[in-house]
């Protein structure tokens, strides 16, 4: 492009100037979720035009993007510390103290804590998460257990915040489980319909069912948890439903609990030389006392938390992972990959096991349409994702989740990129701009395997101009329109092999 008027020039002299050899480029939007939950703390101590609160955090409701977890527990803290456990040791030593047989038991007398986004964002990160947005909407509740009967008005003010921020395309709520089971559908429909929201259709939503899978030890059970989900799973807008996927069921994690050793009670029977049991060193003091290096003993300590995280792994929801999955596979394979058929990191395995009869009916709903993803446990391979499709499984259009997703990316990107044409000439030579553009752009994603067809007009087409996307009308009112055709790729979701016999033929 001239950055000279050269119709403008008076002065005699030698001008030059330099004009662009090729069409402007389209910078492809990355994928970066966010987590909208409860917090330790909610602090940048460095951000001294933020005002704090009562509570001296000034990041509520406000999304903070981060790429580790150390970048978390700066800004938002550490888990919620689990209270209300009891450890009983029963001993049995020789003369000099020596212990010969050791029994350690725990048991949870109180309730587990509602809050687990601390765990989430190490869940996404061990299954090859990077950078993400967090929402914090206030600070832990103190007490534990009860449903989070507050946190309606609360995680709908989060959501109102994830809306402003463009570079957002995954919303998840790790907590939302922990929800009065009404609030929290009505939360997932109000996440459906902002990402099917006409301003801005750029985003998707990852969902976990309200039923966590513990208690679901056949067909019945699955009925009952996946028919609760898709009774209430209604946005205003039925094509919302193609914005948002759900996975069941929950995960039995290799985290364990963040326990409060200064609450943790301790019983210490011990039985001496053949003795009768009696009350040990120990015994009515805190797992505080243990880890005292002065006054405690470390080695018994050691034992006591090692039994502790055996004890009480951390059942997560899978949107977190999932979270992570997508953006692995985005980074390695493409977008257009489906996000299935990948082994599940940090895991015992899932909270029940799902059969092929189970699945058929997550997978294709006659009624309902609403699809739900499985994750399965497979005979040597592990944990997988097994399931592909979006809420709207029974649409052709929008039935996958990595079609829908595909789809966004390239709106997104290609609408970031035309911004630049606003208020220019709307005349034969930016039709041809804007067209080289986008189809360089498509052109190669087509060569990455995003677009199916032999030839890249097989796979695309882009359209613009006077008589083919526009009229005389369209111009005078300022409209430059363009039309842009895809053949997105598709999973094989079923494999079908055909055998048969043929004769011999000598």
């Amino acid at each position: 492009m001239s950055l000279i008027n050269e119709s403008a020039l008076k002065t005699p002299g030698v001008y030059v100037t330099e004009i662009d050899a090729f069409p402007p480029a389209i910078a492809q939007v990355d994928t970066i979720p966010s987590f909208i939950g409860y917090t330790q703390i909610a602090l940048d101590p460095n951000a001294k035009n933020l005002p704090l609160d009562a509570d001296g955090n000034n990041l509520i409701n406000i999304p903070t993007q981060i790429t580790s977890l150390l970048d978390y527990e700066t800004y938002f803290g550490k888990a919620q510390l689990e209270t209300g456990i009891t450890v009983a040791i029963t001993q049995t030593t020789d003369i000099n103290d020596n212990v010969l047989t050791e029994t350690i038991t725990p048991s949870f007398t109180g309730p587990q804590s509602n809050h687990t986004m601390h765990a989430a964002i190490r869940f996404f990160y061990a299954n090859g998460g990077g950078m993400c947005y967090i929402v914090s909407i206030g600070k832990y509740k103190a007490a534990v257990g009860d449903p989070l009967d507050p946190a309606k008005t609360e995680f709908a003010a989060g959501l109102e915040a994830v809306k402003k921020e463009d570079d957002i395309t995954l919303i998840i709520f790790p907590e939302g489980q922990k929800m009065v089971e009404a609030d929290y559908y009505t939360l997932q429909n109000s996440a459906l319909n902002l990402c099917a929201d006409i301003n801005l259709q750029d985003r998707f939503c990852i969902m976990d069912l309200h039923d966590t899978g513990a208690n679901v030890k056949s067909s019945s059970d699955l009925t009952t948890a996946t028919k609760a989900f898709r009774l209430n799973i209604n946005p205003t807008l039925s094509e919302s439903l193609n914005y948002g996927a759900a996975y069941f069921p929950n995960l039995i994690s290799t985290y364990s609990f963040s326990i409060d050793e200064g609450n943790t009670k301790i019983s210490q029977q011990v039985a001496k030389n053949g003795g009768a049991p009696a009350a040990g060193p120990f015994d009515g003091k805190l797992l505080s006392d243990l880890n005292n290096t002065a006054t405690g003993n470390i080695a018994l300590y050691n034992r006591v938390e090692n039994v502790l995280n055996n004890q009480f792994p951390m059942l997560m929801p899978p949107s977190p992972a999932m979270a992570g999955i997508y953006a692995a596979v985005d980074a390695t394979r493409g977008i257009w990959k489906a996000p299935a058929n990948v082994g599940v990191g940090a895991i015992v395995g899932p909270a029940c096991k799902i059969s092929d009869e189970m699945q058929a009916n997550m997978n294709i709903d006659p009624l309902s349409g609403k699809s739900i993803n499985a994750i399965r446990v497979f005979t040597g391979k592990g944990t997988l994702v097994w399931g592909g499709r979006t809420l709207l499984g029974n649409d052709n259009n929008w039935r996958y989740v990595s079609v829908r997703r595909f789809y966004i990316m390239v709106e997104k990107s290609v609408k970031l990129a035309a911004f630049r044409f606003v208020f220019e000439p709307n005349d034969s030579n930016t039709w041809v701009r804007i067209r080289a553009m986008i189809e360089n752009y498509l052109t190669n994603l087509w060569r990455l395997g995003a677009l199916a067809g032999s030839k890249p007009e097989q796979a695309f087409y882009v359209r613009v101009g006077l008589g083919l996307t526009m009229t005389f009308d369209d111009v005078l009112n300022g409209k430059l329109i363009i039309e842009i055709g895809m053949a997105p790729v598709r999973p094989a979701e079923f494999i079908i092999l055909r055998f048969t016999q043929i004769q011999q033929t000598s």
